[in-house]
């Protein structure tokens, strides 16, 4: 082993040899739902960590000890500051300090639906001044294959380095599922892919000192790849298990007996359930990077097309079940007291990025329904428009309206009180049934 890192150009070798003594300082870009955590891990680590965000805001929420990310704790970030092991700031030239930065910035989709690189370009350019010799730059952001050789690289090659022999490049997806305590940043495994193979040590040794796992990939390409044929694979079964809800709606079969049912099977099925639509970060907006990208060499993913389709579209057919399940009481979905439980896209958190539940309100309200929701971690929400703040006492809330609409089944809700309390619940997420209630005023997906 002695003799393979011998061989690695000194640059690397030097920096390998400060990252395994945990000696070294690592810089993050972008303090967010990926950064934060990542950054926090660092520090836990050993490094000396600087962390930079363009918002003043969140730099001195952090600086004051407060964390703003559900899953990192305020006290471990108060802590880590008061050490000085976490050092936050929003000026890229702390970064020349730095012997490794990690790039955590948003990679959303234009309304045109191709990518919006510019925070990744942005981050690139104004880290150049503070590029040198024996430095690490980790592209984390979700990309489509090619971003970080395409777009990273040439601006570390203006800046007279050597990519592979004096700086080194890598990308490593980020693959962090908000509301979990079971896989983590620290115990996930970690894939790392180099423009060089060198480049992929260098970068493996940096989060090797971090994380449980490193799984090298033999280029950026495949790491970029990789990440997005993971959040395909997700979005695709569900737009499948959506279709299924549809064509059971048709025959008149209930797809939740049929999913429990198939699930028995010990081998080759994955249970995937249906729902309202994709929500959050990563499921609805990655697969789409693939398929831009795949326009410029003339192929058409029509398996992204298609599960993108079902599952941009299952809000609508949302409105319309809820609408058919109030007209066949005699109710219009106009003038209609409505009450949608759940904005965030998934349970047990505040994010409400790409919810569906978003998408659900504005089309009620479209149609005329008077629409109020609940969410114990969303206090307040505005979309395109509209106002809206949680109500305190969903149950009170439930009694005085025409339906309640289950969007996203947080836990703690009392599920049979409110069957008990509403007079017509559409139930998106069979929450009902799984807390044991079983009624005609219940109308499942």
């Amino acid at each position: 082993m002695h003799e393979d890192i011998a061989s690695l150009p000194p640059a690397a070798q030097a920096l390998m040899e400060r990252f395994s003594r945990r000696e070294a300082t690592v810089g993050v870009v972008g303090l967010g739902y990926v950064g934060l955590p990542l950054a926090v891990a660092l520090a836990q680590a050993g490094y000396r960590v600087i962390g930079v965000d363009n918002s003043q805001e969140k730099a001195e929420s952090l600086r004051r000890g407060e964390s703003y990310i559900d899953d990192v704790p305020s006290e471990e970030v108060a802590r880590l500051v008061r050490t000085g092991q976490l050092q936050i700031g929003t000026d890229y030239a702390d970064l020349s300090e730095a012997d490794g930065v990690s790039i955590c910035v948003p990679t959303p989709l234009r309304k045109t639906g191709d990518p919006d690189l510019s925070f990744i370009v942005s981050a690139a350019s104004s880290l150049r001044p503070a590029l040198h010799r024996e430095m690490v730059i980790i592209l984390e952001s979700t990309t489509y294959p090619g971003t970080t050789r395409e777009m990273v690289l040439p601006e570390l090659e203006s800046a007279n380095l050597v990519v592979g022999e004096d700086i080194f490049l890598a990308f490593s997806p980020e693959r962090v599922d908000p509301g979990r305590t079971d896989w983590t940043t620290v115990n996930t495994p970690k894939i790392i892919g180099g423009i060089t193979p060198a480049c992929s040590r260098v970068a493996a040794a940096l989060y090797a000192q971090a994380m449980e796992k490193v799984v090298p990939v033999s280029s950026a390409e495949v790491a970029e790849m990789t990440k997005l044929l993971e959040n395909t694979f997700r979005a695709v079964n569900i737009g499948l298990v959506n279709e299924m809800a549809l064509m059971c709606d048709r025959l008149g079969i209930d797809v939740w007996e049929v999913i429990e049912a198939a699930a028995t099977k010990p081998f080759g099925f994955m249970k995937f359930t249906p729902g309202p639509g994709l929500g959050g970060h990563c499921i609805p907006i990655d697969p789409l990077y693939l398929s831009w990208k795949l326009k410029s060499v003339k192929y058409n993913a029509r398996f992204i097309e298609l599960a993108s389709e079902i599952n941009t579209n299952m809000p609508r057919y949302v409105v319309q079940r809820v609408q058919d399940a109030l007209n066949a009481r005699g109710k219009p979905v106009k003038g209609s007291r409505l009450l949608v439980l759940g904005v965030a896209y998934k349970p047990g958190v505040a994010d409400t990025r790409e919810s569906p539940a978003l998408d659900i309100i504005g089309l009620l309200r479209e149609k005329g329904a008077q629409v109020d929701y609940f969410d114990p971690f969303v206090p307040a929400v505005q979309h395109e428009g509209w106002d809206l703040r949680s109500v305190p006492d969903p149950l009170q809330t439930a009694r005085e309206s025409d339906c309640v609409v289950i969007v996203t089944d947080h836990k703690g809700l009392d599920y049979p009180a409110l069957a008990e309390t509403a007079p017509l619940i559409f139930d998106a997420r069979d929450a009902m049934r799984r807390a044991g209630v079983i009624s005609e005023r219940v109308v499942r997906l």
